[in-house]
């Protein structure tokens, strides 16, 4: 194993290119924060590397498409999976990407369904090839079956609809719940949009204090 060159930074850890038994890979290194105890750090940067690489193949199980966890390293906080050869959703437009916003909607809901929330719910962390959609980068990820955890997913979404794709803003956030609601179910699906309602008045109103 060795590394390339840096594919992204995040605030959380940064992603190289490297190789895995000949095979193109990327490497998730989880960096330090010297602003936290050295021996907490450490165990927190080993905790969320073990839950990332455990939620990243239990999402798989249950049929969504994401990397290949081909090693994680708890000693110095590194996970090594599979490199996706695709376009990220946010570069996609027209039809393709509300295609994908309706694919992300359905995984979304699959997730939740089954206790997890991706909590960096945003075009740019899923990948679109062949027309399929992987996600990806489950950095923030939690397992909860709180409704509002679960609107809190929404909202992020929304906000960044709001932001990188304004002008399709709306027709993308229908086609996001139309994929979310055919996987969730009607009762569920207007228990999680009731609570993401109240989250955005909360946000309203602490504007206007």
């Amino acid at each position: 194993m060795f590394l390339l060159k840096l594919l992204k930074k995040g605030a959380e850890g940064d992603i190289y290119h490297t190789k895995f038994d000949n095979t193109p890979a990327i490497i998730k290194i989880r960096k330090s924060k010297p602003y936290r105890h050295e021996i907490l750090d450490a165990k927190i940067r080993k905790q969320r590397t073990i839950r990332e690489a455990s939620i990243l193949s239990e999402a798989k199980s249950f049929g969504i498409r994401t990397p290949i966890v081909y090693r994680v390293n708890t000693n110095n906080s590194t996970i090594i999976m599979q490199k996706i050869e695709g376009d990220v959703v946010k570069d996609l437009k027209g039809s393709k990407l509300q295609n994908a916003c309706a694919q992300i909607g359905k995984i979304t809901a699959t997730l939740h369904k089954n206790g997890i929330v991706h909590g960096d719910l945003t075009t740019s962390n899923f990948l679109s090839k062949n027309g399929k959609i992987y996600a990806i980068d489950f950095g923030l990820a939690q397992k909860s079956i709180r409704t509002e955890d679960h609107a809190v997913d929404l909202r992020l979404f929304k906000e960044i609809l709001g932001s990188a794709h304004v002008e399709v803003m709306d027709k993308l956030w229908n086609v996001f719940l139309g994929g979310y609601k055919s996987i969730v179910g009607l009762e569920r699906f207007n228990k999680v949009l009731n609570q993401l309602e109240i989250i955005e008045g909360r946000g309203r109103y602490a504007r206007m204090e």
